[in-house]
């Protein structure tokens, strides 16, 4: 049997593992943080085989419900790196510190969240301002760095930093630090005005008037979203989406993607498609080793 991991609990990724699981190939996991928007849904009025309204948190269970009954196992937990060993296995990493292999992986964690508005990102973004450690850590060596986060993420993000930089920073921007924070990294609670420079990141600005002075700025507020995952693993993103086929097979072998963080129709239904194809496609792969 082969492993198989869904990221996200939301329609996209529970139908995926439903058809993942009936092909009797793979133990498949959903790993989620909780935080679908169909949760948040108060009622859902235009969906298939409801003649009444349903709330968004209802339909979520029926379908979690659904995906145990067919022997899928439901984690609550963080995903925050992901990484393709020499196997060419996805080794896939949570807040919660646990490690594990799979064969197969699908991003279905909803659309990206908005990019903080802080002045300069925008206007940085590639000079210096970056959205993943592991992909640019190389470019900092011996340089100091900052990481905008308060929680896991950042905290992941921060330790695949410092055996590189020479310095890194966690700046919170005044929002509350979590438990955790690794050994020789530097806190800043202060909240920022801007990122400053001219062609490159020079420095990070702060509202109390002081300034930070760094070679580059890595963006790990909240969670890891799902473009952020794809770019750990190399796998294109455009316009803040996840690049896939008619399959949801993206670029990299064995990394799938379905629902919101693939763009168009933003509707239940289109989610469960994406899962439903994203499923095929997962057992197709599998198969094919």
């Amino acid at each position: 049997m082969y492993d198989v991991l869904i990221i996200g609990a939301g329609p996209a990724g529970v139908s995926a593992s439903l058809y993942a699981a009936r092909s009797n190939t793979a133990n498949v996991t959903v790993v989620s943080d909780d935080s679908s928007s169909l949760k948040r849904a108060d009622l859902i009025e235009n969906y298939y085989g409801f003649a009444d309204p349903v709330p968004g948190a209802v339909l979520l269970e029926k379908g979690i419900a659904g995906a145990e009954r067919l022997g899928v196992s439901f984690v609550r937990d963080e995903i925050v790196d992901i990484q393709i060993d020499p196997e060419m296995k996805f080794s896939v990493s949570s807040s919660s510190g646990i490690t594990k292999k799979y064969d197969a992986v699908m991003i279905a964690t909803g659309a990206s969240r908005k990019k903080p508005d802080i002045k300069g990102i925008k206007e940085l973004e590639g000079r210096g301002v970056s959205y993943c450690a592991v992909c640019d850590a190389f470019f900092y060596k011996n340089k100091k760095v900052a990481v905008i986060g308060s929680g896991s993420y950042a905290f992941n993000e921060a330790s695949a930093l410092s055996d590189i930089a020479s310095q890194v920073y966690i700046i919170t921007n005044g929002d509350e630090l979590a438990d955790g924070i690794p050994e020789n990294i530097t806190v800043v609670d202060k909240k920022i005005s801007s990122i400053e420079g001219d062609n490159r990141v020079e420095a990070v600005a702060f509202i109390d008037g002081t300034r930070l002075e760094v070679s580059g700025v890595f963006i790990a507020m909240g969670t890891a979203g799902s473009t952020e995952l794809a770019r750990k693993v190399g796998a294109p993103v455009e316009n803040n989406r996840i690049m896939v086929n008619e399959k949801m097979e993206t670029a990299i072998p064995g990394l799938f993607a379905g629902g919101d963080c693939t763009g168009g129709l933003m509707q239940i239904s289109k989610a469960v498609y994406d899962g439903a194809q994203a499923g095929l496609s997962i057992v197709r792969f599998l198969k094919s080793k």
